[in-house]
């Protein structure tokens, strides 16, 4: 069974990786916990894969204990983003309207934080909606950031 078990494990692992990793920069303890880690909130930084000079920042509950520190948790679905301009902004290829840039997460198997690019061509202006979602029902909960990009410089988008 435990075979069994650490397979499911890293196939689920395997299934979650993507491109795009998370820099933790920061967490603080919310419940405490006799037995494994406590619960808290955690501030990840993503920089985005196809836009240089854009960094969002979410943080989000992990929880902790036995099935958080074996991984079996399911963690709320609550976020909060930010995203800032951090250096120039150089988009290094053209962008969809809409596109999906990060993705974590928050259960073994079900649910998954997810981070959402789109594009304001109007504004010049970059949006980024989090929200999180199940494989049966998502959250309604989301939070959404904006980075104005310079209008001297057109964000390119993909026909």
């Amino acid at each position: 069974m435990t075979c069994l078990r650490l397979m499911f494990l890293a196939a689920a692992g395997l299934l979650a990786t993507g491109a795009v990793h998370a820099e933790r920069v920061g967490a603080v303890d919310t419940v405490f916990k006799l037995i494994g880690p406590d619960h808290k909130v955690v501030v990840d930084a993503y920089d985005d894969p196809k836009v240089q000079g854009v960094a969002c920042y979410v943080s989000r509950a992990v929880t902790g204990g036995v099935s958080g520190a074996l991984g079996l948790a399911e963690d709320k679905a609550e976020a909060s983003i930010a995203c800032r301009q951090v250096g120039p902004i150089r988009v290094t290829q053209p962008l969809p309207r809409q596109e999906e840039v990060f993705s974590e997460r928050q259960s073994i198997l079900f649910k998954r934080l997810r981070v959402v690019r789109m594009v304001d061509s109007k504004r010049n202006t970059l949006v980024y909606l989090s929200y999180s979602d199940k494989l049966i029902e998502g959250s309604p909960q989301n939070a959404v950031a904006a980075v104005s990009v310079d209008p001297a410089t057109p964000i390119p988008l993909k026909p």
